[in-house]
């Protein structure tokens, strides 16, 4: 039997670099392949982008920006997802904090700073508090940010920054959910998380500790356990866990 497809949609600012871990130690169990979401300033045109080189089933995961993208794409082929995963990421629309901080962002960006956007967000916001001192690990998100560079930056907060709000559709979903968030994610907190847990009818919680928003770089190894249970149907998805919320460690 042919292993799934599972499509990886990183985040802002990130590239297939996000999916390092999870490409090579889920390669015995799907075809990993990272698509590129910093193409088109619509959330739209970015999930039918995605939707043209998907096959016609496959397993979908996003992180942040792309567990936004991924909701989008739910929205319009849901019958084509077998699985998905929503990871690190926000389903509601974009506040005005969040619109007037992404614009500010894209200002300096267009200054020529986007370098120290990176660098100040890292700090402050996006990782572990422990994590932020590892010089290995900040070199790999700045290097990201370089790569998907100022126009696929622009591209991406144009259109998360128009997002809907999906919370009224998180009901609708009818395919094996997992939602993982970093315990200590300052960008989209586990409030937001549990509370789609709740929302998605067959959904599962995990909480991956001593973690921020970049789980797949913090704490890779929990997160591709937790992805690898999830598409093999296995762990806290058999038929009638216990609790629908689980903490890795």
């Amino acid at each position: 039997m042919s292993k799934p497809t599972l499509l990886l949609l990183p985040g802002t600012l990130c590239d297939a670099t996000l999916f390092a871990h999870q490409t090579a130690y889920l390669a015995d169990t799907a075809l990993c392949v990272v698509a590129d979401v910093a193409r088109f300033d619509t959330l739209e045109a970015t999930a039918e982008d995605v939707l043209r080189q998907a096959p016609e089933r496959f397993a979908l995961a996003g992180l942040s920006y792309g567990g936004i993208v991924a909701l989008e794409i739910m929205r319009r082929a849901p019958q084509r997802v077998t699985h998905l995963a929503l990871l690190n990421t926000n389903p509601r629309a974009a506040s005005e904090e969040v619109k007037a901080r992404q614009q500010r962002f894209v200002g300096m960006a267009v200054l020529g700073e986007l370098r120290e956007i990176t660098t100040d967000f890292l700090k402050d916001m996006m990782l572990h508090p422990d994590h932020r001192r590892d010089q290995a690990l900040r070199q790999r998100v700045l290097a990201m940010a370089e790569n998907i560079g100022l126009a696929g930056f622009i591209n991406q907060v144009r259109a998360q920054l128009a997002r809907p709000d999906s919370t009224p559709f998180l009901a609708q979903i009818p395919c094996p959910t997992l939602v993982l968030c970093g315990r200590e994610d300052q960008v989209c907190p586990l409030a937001l998380h549990e509370d789609m847990a709740q929302r998605i009818p067959n959904a599962r919680l995990v909480i991956v500790e001593h973690c921020g928003h970049l789980s797949t770089l913090e704490q890779p190894e929990i997160v591709t356990a937790a992805l690898r249970d999830w598409l093999r149907g296995v762990g806290i998805w058999q038929p009638t866990p216990p609790l629908k919320i689980n903490a890795y460690r």
